[in-house]
């Protein structure tokens, strides 16, 4: 049985009673009001789940109450009911957004039927909406975070972009700032939430089979398509296709993609028909094109094309009043995957992060919370964990290295390379093995190298004989390195 809510809206008392009396029977609890003014107060009051609404009313007309209703954004399922149908109310509600029309005299069992149905309808759009909530959790659309004023006018001007009818944006910005989660954004609070969102890294794929990853192919077209595929463009079709490092496509097929921007066509390799699409393109880039069509590396024509709305993504060390709301939504999120309660982070830690200018932005500031969530045995994230470039010191823990122990040797415990501080570890025969510190990220192996040289002429006090076998290297090795990385060769032999 039925428990929704009706709301009647009709000038006739007669009519008013003859449905209620009805809809009860049916199970609905109904409501009444007989001017446009007095069902919108009820629609504010009762919040109903569907509207009768009459044409022709005392006050607003019943086309102005539902042009009240949908300019409230109110997705309530709207009957218009009517004794004298005219072709231009018909259209006009249709157009704002009325669901059906029913005739007077009202049949009862044509209302039954429309109102059924109408309520099936409301409820599938329900199920989708939250379907589609849960499609944006799960897609990253709600870690677009910020508080900042930039972030707050860049996501208001994103929902602006999302509801227009623009078929090509442009998101530029440096690596980790977020470009993929706002083309989610202008895709999911677009009229486009419901078809596929379909996204490629142009730089990931070779040249030579981008061509077919954007434009299918026909059977045969080349020596392994041995079965037809569409494309991106047509499995995207209705929705949106998210072109990353767009910077990163040839001339070549920057130029078929300009004409199918241009003409909403594309043809298969190999094929000999067009093929009509309807697709939002969202290209990204964290290269500067302008400085690409100047180059002669990214066609000026495409740039124009594709830049008509175009959005930069700030980096953040240029908004770091979105640091820690950042961080706060990672710690719940890592204290979800990894079943973990840690409350927060340590005001050191605070004033570590918000001094770093964080050149990897967003994703470097994500990666640098995930590690730490992990290593963290405290309830609040301590400088202990954080990455060296954060803390501009080495973390004060000890990660083993293995140490290979030259043939003949044995030691009853792992060596390891110490990153607390160099040192040095004797074996049974009373030789030394140095210990080294755990080198910054970035280190060449050859900087490494060089420091081992280093370390053993010092311990042996320059005796290259002595420091070739602490090595175990040939004296004529040692010489060369030493010379390599600019050490006195003439040192105590």
């Amino acid at each position: 049985m039925p428990n929704e809510k009706v709301l009647i809206v009709d000038d006739e008392k007669l009519i008013r009673w003859s449905v209620r009396r009805q809809l009860e029977e049916w199970g609905y609890t109904a409501f009444e009001a007989e001017s446009g003014t007095g069902g919108l107060a009820q629609i504010r009051a009762e919040s109903p789940d569907l509207i009768l609404l009459d044409v022709r009313l005392p006050d607003l007309s019943g086309i102005e109450v539902l042009r009240e209703i949908k300019q409230n954004n109110l997705s309530i399922p709207v009957i218009m009911i009517t004794g004298d149908p005219q072709l231009d109310d018909i259209k006009t509600a249709i157009k704002l957004g009325a669901l059906d029309f029913i005739k007077k005299p009202l049949d009862f069992d044509e209302l039954q039927i429309t109102l059924a149905n109408a309520i099936d309808r409301s409820r599938l759009r329900s199920e989708r909406d939250s379907l589609r909530d849960e499609v944006r959790k799960r897609s990253g659309y709600h870690e677009v975070i910020g508080k900042s004023p930039r972030m707050l006018e860049l996501m208001n001007f994103v929902r602006k972009v999302a509801v227009s009818e623009t078929s090509t944006v442009l998101i530029q910005g440096e690596s980790g700032t977020g470009k993929d989660l706002v083309a989610k954004a202008i895709h999911y609070d677009s009229v486009r939430a419901d078809k596929p969102f379909v996204a490629i890294n142009c730089s990931a794929i070779p040249e030579t089979l981008m061509e077919a990853e954007l434009f299918g192919h026909e059977r045969g077209a080349f020596t392994d398509a041995k079965a037809q595929k569409k494309g991106l463009f047509e499995v995207a079709d209705g929705g949106t296709l998210f072109l990353d490092e767009i910077g990163e496509m040839s001339t070549y097929l920057q130029a078929k993609l300009l004409r199918a921007l241009e003409d909403q066509t594309i043809r298969r390799i190999g094929g000999v028909k067009d093929i009509g699409v309807d697709i939002r393109v969202i290209a990204a880039s964290n290269r500067d094109l302008e400085q690409g069509v100047r180059d002669g590396t990214f066609r000026q024509d495409l740039f124009y094309r594709l830049s008509i709305i175009p959005i930069f993504m700030p980096p953040l060390r240029h908004r770091k009043e979105d640091i820690l709301p950042l961080v706060e939504f990672f710690i719940e999120r890592y204290n979800f995957r990894f079943r973990k309660s840690l409350k927060g982070i340590t005001q050191e830690t605070r004033d570590l992060l918000l001094q770093y200018d964080w050149p990897g932005n967003v994703r470097e500031l994500k990666n640098a919370v995930e590690r730490a969530m992990i290593l963290e045995e405290s309830e609040y994230i301590r400088p202990t964990y954080l990455p060296i470039q954060v803390t501009g010191k080495p973390q004060g823990y000890e990660t083993p290295v293995p140490v290979s122990v030259p043939e003949g040797e044995s030691t009853d415990t792992p060596l390891m390379v110490s990153n607390t501080a160099a040192a040095w570890r004797p074996l049974p025969s009373g030789r030394m093995i140095p210990m080294l510190e755990l080198p910054k990220q970035g280190t060449s192996l050859e900087e490494v190298e060089r420091e081992l040289v280093g370390l053993a002429l010092k311990q042996t006090s320059g005796n290259q004989t002595h420091a070739a076998k602490l090595l175990d290297i040939s004296r004529d090795a040692l010489r060369y390195k030493m010379k390599k990385f600019g050490f006195d060769a003439e040192a105590e032999s």
